[in-house]
């Protein structure tokens, strides 16, 4: 069985996302995305293409697992400018996932952390976290929840 067995197939996204990251903002954008997700390579990879229609965004993420050491790196490519980002790297576990790396924002580099939670057959949580202190402190700047279509 591979870790991302649950994502196989197509989603509804329900996103909120911080207007402004790292700045102590509390105001929240809502809107919709559609996420599908594919095994590649009996399953050593993965991909998940999303939409997001009322920002007028497409992206992808690919995912690859390191067979020895069980951890996957996960790179975002945003379809507005085609840069593929620096991993994030973690593991699944007991139906939950973190993942770990470094971002740059407004021109600094930051910690982004990556959870995902109540993974199932029908619905699951997405969260992206920042640190800009070594992670001292952590900021939630953006939730998707997905749900089967």
């Amino acid at each position: 069985m591979n870790d991302f067995d649950f994502f196989v197939g197509s989603w509804k996204v329900a996103n909120r996302r911080l207007k402004t990251w790292l700045a102590g903002d509390t105001e929240w954008d809502e809107f919709e995305g559609t996420s599908v997700c594919r095994l590649l390579l009996d399953g050593v990879g993965m991909v998940d293409e999303m939409d997001f229609p009322s920002k007028g965004v497409t992206g992808m993420t690919v995912g690859f697992q390191d067979r020895k050491s069980g951890e996957w790196s996960l790179y975002w490519v945003d379809g507005r400018d085609g840069i593929l980002t620096e991993p994030v790297v973690g593991e699944v576990s007991g139906g939950d996932g973190e993942f770990r790396g470094e971002t740059v924002h407004n021109g600094r580099t930051v910690l982004v952390r990556n959870s995902w939670t109540g993974e199932n057959a029908d619905a699951f949580r997405w969260e992206q976290s920042f640190s800009a202190d070594e992670g001292a402190n952590w900021e939630l700047n953006w939730v998707m929840d997905f749900t089967r279509e």
